[in-house]
């Protein structure tokens, strides 16, 4: 029996979209489910044209006061959890349902540039105006605290002083799409 995923995400990602190519025909994970907090997000039309189910969490009131969500992971039998561009800190009963099974990609190498409010363009323009040297990405395991829980991966570029954060977001995405995936699949397959 395969291993399903839940994928969370809030935009358009496209990290979403490489983690659900590249298990497509995976012989033992699947993407099963698409959850978004927008009803409007490109994830979504992205789960349609590959024929994965989607859910959508009806208000952040809903997501953070009822555990409604974790009845419709339950129902779609999921076993673990990427979140790709979901932008909401996930609620400790999600975090308690689903220990050590949620994973959460971040634009930088923590712990510098993470917390609330640090994500997308706003992590790369703190990162060029400090002057750094390098940035890259973290995938790290979810815990009840932004951007906090065990690094499970980390990979790095350069930055030259000629970089835009635009550049650097280019250099950062590329990263995401290289090892995304794969340490997904590592992890999920030592469960």
């Amino acid at each position: 029996m395969k291993k399903r995923i839940a994928i969370f995400a809030s935009g358009s990602d496209s990290n979403a979209q490489k983690i659900a190519e590249y298990f497509k025909n995976h012989p033992s994970i699947e993407v099963a489910l698409i959850v978004s907090n927008k009803a409007d997000a490109g994830v979504l039309a992205i789960a349609q044209n590959m024929g994965i189910d989607t859910y959508v969490i009806p208000s952040k009131k809903e997501f953070t006061e009822t555990e409604s969500l974790l009845q419709e992971l339950y129902i779609n039998q999921i076993d673990f959890i990427v979140l790709a561009g979901f932008l909401w800190l996930v609620p400790e009963y999600l975090v308690d349902a689903y220990p050590g099974r949620i994973v959460n990609i971040h634009p930088a190498l923590l712990p510098k540039y993470g917390g609330k409010g640090m994500h997308g363009m706003h992590v790369h323009e703190a990162v060029v105006a400090a002057g750094e040297k390098e940035s890259g990405i973290t995938i790290h395991l979810v815990d009840k605290v932004y951007d906090n829980g065990e690094h499970l991966f980390q990979a790095t570029v350069p930055i030259e002083v000629t970089d835009s954060p635009a550049i650097v977001q280019q250099k950062v995405l590329a990263l995401e799409h290289a090892n995304f995936a794969q340490v997904i699949e590592k992890v999920v397959n030592s469960l």
